[in-house]
């Protein structure tokens, strides 16, 4: 790297950790505000509230990141062209694709980031949230939070659980009726069990207080026992597996969005429109940041005093026109009236195509009409 592209890179880079960790400062002020009577009324210890923060910090550093890059290159670039220094730079013989060159680098690097945080870490950022608080307000919180009478249907190994009582926050189920049917779909075998707890080690389910009931092939009662406590080791269910039919997809991560579309395969399109969308999203949600450098970069660099306002006012407006749009296309394609591809990556494709286009009329010295004015 040249020692111009490092200073470009550095006059980014530092706005970019001043804007960062303001947004950081601002939201813990204000989630503060929302959560310290839980914390106080709860008698929560510090290393509950720092668990709570720091599980919850990849969401916003995601968040933060595409709009701290849009601010700090509008910054750098527009004070450089105060200073002279982008003409001096143009009139050294470098062209405006060379000297963006590293922050489109700068963008590259901070997509890769923002799509390992959206990965797993990010995502989780809700369910923790809601986890602690949940554990926090002790047992009345999980007990209104369960849901009631959760069917689940395995159609790989013709199963068929009712549960009364099933709250995805705990692994302990209750009032679990079990039907297992033949490879005819007749009906082989009902398990019934108070409570249903699963050993992630030995992969086991553990029923307790029920009974186990046979029947024959026509379908009358062949025998039945009751139990204490029964262990069943040959079940592919897992309780994330069977509560997944009813969990936020907001809240899963890229490998559970996966598990869950092949796991419920069965459910019709519009059902799973969702988390076929936002399993989608999970990878286009992170291009925010290449498109801020796209969008920021042109419109940054002006050749007078007198345009530098009208540059930083279309930058902002047209990236928040893109969470805009987003939001909206996110909406079409949950509802199941566009396709999820299409719902993830339109709006990142169709700004991104609009900052190309800028970054092209300012390489052949044309003015960026101002759309907003």
């Amino acid at each position: 790297m040249q020692i111009l592209d490092r200073y470009i890179f550095i006059r980014v880079l530092l706005p970019l950790l001043y804007c960062v960790l303001g947004f950081v400062a601002v939201w813990l002020v204000f989630d503060l505000s929302e959560n310290a009577p839980s914390f106080i009324d709860n008698k929560a210890p510090l290393s509950v509230i720092a668990e709570f923060y720091i599980y919850r910090a990849p969401e916003i550093i995601l968040l933060s990141l595409p709009v701290g890059l849009l601010l700090s290159t509008l910054y750098a670039l527009t004070q450089m062209s105060r200073r002279n220094e982008i003409i001096s730079m143009l009139c050294a013989g470098r062209s405006v694709i060379r000297l963006l060159m590293p922050l489109f680098l700068l963008g590259l690097l901070l997509t890769g980031i923002a799509l390992a945080l959206n990965y797993a870490a990010a995502p989780h950022a809700g369910a923790v949230k809601k986890a602690i608080l949940s554990d926090m307000r002790k047992h009345r919180d999980l007990n209104s939070k369960a849901v009631r009478g959760h069917l689940y249907r395995n159609h790989e190994d013709r199963r068929f659980w009712h549960i009364w009582r099933l709250n995805p926050a705990i692994e302990r189920l209750k009032g679990v009726q079990i039907i297992q049917e033949d490879a005819k779909g007749n009906l082989l075998r009902n398990y019934y069990a108070a409570d249903a707890s699963y050993d992630h080690e030995t992969k086991t389910w553990r029923l307790e207080s029920g009974k186990v009931v046979d029947f024959t092939p026509e379908g009358d009662v062949k025998d039945w026992r009751y139990f204490e406590l029964l262990k069943l080791r040959n079940f592919s269910e897992t309780p994330w597996r069977i509560s997944s039919s009813v969990l936020d997809p907001n809240l899963l991560s890229v490998p559970e969005l996966r598990e869950y579309l092949v796991n419920n395969a069965h459910f019709t399109p519009a059902r799973l429109a969702p988390y076929r969308t936002q399993l989608a999203y999970r990878w286009a949600l992170p291009w925010g940041a290449f498109v801020a450098i796209l969008i920021a970069g042109p419109l940054g660099i002006v050749y007078s005093r007198r345009g530098l306002m009208g540059s930083i006012t279309m930058a902002m407006g047209l990236f928040f026109l893109m969470a805009f749009t987003s939001s909206i296309f996110l909406a079409l394609g949950k509802g199941h009236r566009i396709d999820p591809e299409i719902a993830a990556w339109a709006p990142v494709v169709i700004f991104g195509g609009i900052g190309i286009l800028m970054i092209w009329m300012r390489t052949t010295n044309r003015e960026v009409p101002n759309i907003l004015s």
